[in-house]
């Protein structure tokens, strides 16, 4: 068995602002939150002694007079509007069960899928027969959360040609609090692949494409054979994501290209070892301060 021996090295010193690590909004359980009783407690707080009180580890969010603990570590909590990347895990009636890293399944209804050639009419007895021509299980998409249920499921929609099946790619399973809320989630990176940041923490990375098919309504996959260059982009980049997830950066498209940018000069393979890891997200870290300063 082959033993990876490695020397020690000089680490390069790099400054960061001492602010990035006194953040005044980070909780831990049992730190006092506010004593002013004027305040509605919210999820995440308790009241101990007239005292607001954390009772988990997350970033205090206010709102008015509402405040409540969002957890760095959970699961995906998801809002109308948010994207998410998912697989397909059932087939039922006008229906699939989605697994999207939420407590319960996601729906997606056959009503809210785009028909493939776009057709708009109503969904008839011999759609749902051929459910499954569509998508079945294990199949990967795309999808915007439509409505939350009163038990907290989400109903999702492909409706937009930009959401559908998804074909030849990478997916990363990250932690959902990582993924940094934007107005798109869908990236075109100089590098030459493609991003979609789900706010689940699903990230799919794929071969940025040549021609959009707008004919297949969502479920069009090129299943053509990736080239070696554009494999070896999309597995830095995956080790990327792992590494900034790692030291809890937070995951968007500007983080993700300079992180890229800071490990061309080691090998795919080395970028996950911890000492290389360290210096590469040290260097994102210090460009995205130049980039805000």
């Amino acid at each position: 068995m082959a033993a990876d021996m490695r020397l020690p090295t000089i680490q390069k010193p790099v400054s960061l602002s001492v602010s990035a690590f006194d953040r005044k909004d980070l909780v831990v359980p049992g730190d006092v939150i506010t004593s002013d009783t004027g305040f509605m407690r919210g999820h995440g707080t308790y009241v101990d002694d007239d005292k607001l009180t954390a009772s988990v580890a997350g970033e205090v969010q206010r709102v008015d007079k509402l405040i409540c603990v969002r957890p760095l570590k959970t699961r995906f909590n998801g809002e109308v509007g948010d994207v998410v990347v998912g697989r397909v895990t059932e087939v039922q009636q006008k229906r699939w069960k989605v697994e999207t890293n939420s407590r319960l399944d996601s729906i997606l209804l056959l009503s809210s899928v785009n028909l493939p050639g776009g057709e708009l009419r109503r969904r008839s007895a011999e759609d749902e027969l051929t459910m499954r021509e569509y998508l079945q299980e294990g199949d990967l998409i795309s999808a915007e959360v439509q409505s939350v249920f009163s038990d907290g499921a989400l109903s999702m929609h492909t409706r937009s040609l930009k959401y559908g099946k998804l074909g030849q790619g990478v997916l990363v399973q990250l932690s959902p609090s990582l993924i940094k809320r934007q107005k798109t989630h869908f990236h075109n990176l100089p590098c030459g692949a493609s991003i979609i940041l789900g706010n689940n923490g699903f990230v799919w990375l794929y071969p940025t494409p040549e021609q959009q098919e707008e004919e297949a309504g969502g479920f069009y996959t090129n299943l053509e054979p990736v080239g070696l260059s554009d494999r070896e982009v999309i597995s830095r980049l995956r080790n990327c994501l792992l590494a900034l997830a790692a030291h809890k950066v937070l995951l968007y498209d500007t983080s993700v290209f300079y992180c890229y940018e800071s490990s061309v000069h080691h090998r795919v393979k080395d970028i996950l070892k911890p000492e290389v890891m360290e210096e590469i997200v040290m260097l994102t870290q210090q460009k995205l301060l130049e980039q805000e300063g």
